[in-house]
């Protein structure tokens, strides 16, 4: 079976506007006036309903819809990983300092852990040039907000620093963690 990020986009999308709002809107944000398909290549559509939801929402409740659209596309191996990046450390630098986290784009600045990629890593966007927004890109805070809080077992903030798809050189991410991070808990006593 194949693996199609825009029909998943499209359910994701229609949902947490629903719960945001209600189906008459959700429908407007995903179809546009044309309520029949959400037709137009995946860059149109992307550009298009972005456009949509910042015109119906405002920053804020259109970053919690965005995040609330991850598409989860291999979360399992990602959180295998961290958590075994988790198991052999006692820090957040040292969990961030490990190869097999240098080689994911994780490192730690300042107390502050970070996840870089020099790639944009959405697939919806492969054909999106440049956005004229961060919206789209709220989805992979979304994505890292889970999959960090599984492996943690504690709230994190994430925040979009950097967007291949708005300019930038690379996209980067600032993961906080807002409580203490479950394995290291005891240590911190």
């Amino acid at each position: 079976m194949m693996f199609d990020i825009r029909k998943i986009q499209e359910q994701l999308i229609y949902s947490a506007v629903k719960a945001a709002s209600n189906d008459k809107t959700a429908e407007k944000i995903l179809y546009g006036e044309n309520t029949l398909s959400s037709s137009g290549d995946d860059a149109e559509w992307v550009k298009s309903t972005m456009k949509r939801l910042e015109n119906c929402f405002d920053r804020t409740t259109v970053r919690q819809i965005r995040m609330n659209c991850q598409c989860g596309y291999g979360f399992d191996e990602k959180l295998s990983l961290v958590r075994e990046l988790l198991d052999s450390s006692s820090s957040l630098e040292e969990f961030a300092s490990q190869e097999k986290a240098r080689a994911a784009g994780l490192f730690c600045e300042g107390g502050v852990l970070y996840l870089e990629f020099p790639f944009c890593p959405c697939p919806m966007l492969s054909s999106v040039e440049r956005l004229d927004s961060d919206t789209w890109c709220q989805c992979t805070t979304g994505y890292s907000k889970k999959l960090f809080e599984e492996a943690f077992s504690c709230e994190v903030d994430v925040v979009l620093l950097k967007s291949i798809k708005m300019g930038d050189d690379k996209c980067l991410m600032r993961i906080v963690p807002l409580g203490s991070v479950g394995k290291w808990a005891d240590k911190n006593l």
